[in-house]
């Protein structure tokens, strides 16, 4: 058996979130975790992002990527 812990949510959100994962046919803690998962993915996505507008800014990057990748 996993462990649990409770956490104490607004009868309105609580609620909200209950129907957002009946309507994916989930459980409400399983739609966490499935919504957990897809915030870690989505800020992974972020970082990424930010470190490639970091990579192509440097001088002659551009370049270089197309010399050797074209």
């Amino acid at each position: 058996m996993a462990d649990t812990t409770t956490v104490e949510l607004d009868t309105e959100v609580h609620d909200r979130l209950t129907a957002l994962a009946a309507a994916r046919g989930l459980s409400l803690p399983a739609y966490l975790a499935e919504f957990a998962a897809a915030q870690e993915n989505e800020a992974g996505l972020a970082r990424a992002a930010r470190a490639f507008e970091e990579a192509v800014a440097r001088p002659g990057f551009r370049e270089a990527f197309a010399r050797d990748f074209a």
